[in-house]
């Protein structure tokens, strides 16, 4: 679909799916985006905790309906509307998961722009670093972070989540890539690793706990984590203290909106604008947290 198409017709329509949800950067990056290209986008935050299957399918009806180019999804339901859409794309029929949902000619299609997201953010890091990484959680976001990983050739993934079934089922579903193992521990996951991955909601605020004890984070390491509020989460503090890399969750925010945005409109937006939109939501809430 043209620019001109959108800009002529009713407003770009999108939003996100999950709870809690109140702290997304998405409303201001798409919002920013759509209008550099021209476009009246408004982008709707849809935040129901505790959804059951029956709950999922009539949100996603009303996006079918209501004049959505799509919605995004969040945790808790990125695996939970896989068996509710239409068709799936190839990389999220794959793993199972999805954080994008296009609406097109009244169908609803399932993607996967984590994944894409975090290989373009994570690719210098592995560039410079060996190839042993630990992903800790094997939820929507654990998968993504996996796949993106075997996607750029990462031969030793570990995978630990406290569910052991779930780490067993995504390494199963990476076995066609070779090269991933499920970790009995955190401690077996970060043995002789070089890098290591949070994709679990520990840490995200309000909870300000760490999926990793801080003895097993070294200078050798480094350390990434998919969470963003707060930017510098407890995990990341704590490894740069120790001297490990580190790479916030700010590039695959920005990278895995952009490519949604990209799958909604037709259209590529400015990363740079994007980024622009989340420095200034990250940047008025730590003005509101030190002020309260």
């Amino acid at each position: 679909m043209s620019k001109r198409g959108y800009a002529a017709s009713k407003k770009l329509l999108t939003g996100l799916i999950g709870a809690p949800i109140a702290h997304s950067a998405s409303p201001a990056m798409h919002e920013r985006a759509a209008e550099a290209l021209g476009l009246r986008g408004h982008y709707q935050l849809i935040e129901v905790a505790g959804a059951d299957a029956a709950g999922l399918r009539m949100m996603l009806e009303g996006v079918r309906r209501l004049g959505f180019a799509g919605v995004n999804v969040t945790y808790p339901y990125k695996e939970a509307v896989v068996p509710l859409l239409d068709e799936l794309a190839p990389g999220a029929a794959s793993m199972g998961a999805v954080n994008t949902v296009v609406v097109r000619d009244g169908r609803l299609t399932g993607h996967n722009t984590d994944t894409t997201g975090f290989a373009r953010a994570v690719a210098p890091l592995l560039a410079s670093a060996g190839n042993a990484v630990a992903v800790i959680g094997a939820g929507g976001v654990g998968k993504a972070i996996a796949f993106a990983l075997a996607s750029l050739e990462v031969r030793d993934i570990r995978i630990f989540d406290s569910e052991p079934a779930r780490a067993a089922t995504l390494v199963s579903l990476l076995a066609p890539r070779g090269g991933a193992r499920i970790a009995a521990s955190v401690e077996d996951a970060l043995q002789g690793a070089t890098g290591l991955v949070n994709g679990t909601p520990v840490g995200m605020l309000p909870d300000r706990g760490m999926p990793v004890a801080a003895t097993l984070l070294h200078e050798k390491l480094w350390v990434a984590d998919a969470v963003y509020s707060p930017l510098i989460t407890p995990l990341l503090a704590t490894a740069q203290a120790r001297g490990a890399r580190i790479m916030t969750g700010r590039e695959l925010a920005i990278y895995q909106a952009a490519d949604a945005f990209e799958l909604f409109t037709g259209l590529a937006p400015s990363t740079d604008v994007m980024g622009e939109a989340f420095d200034e939501v990250m940047a008025a809430r730590s003005s509101a947290y030190h002020a309260a």
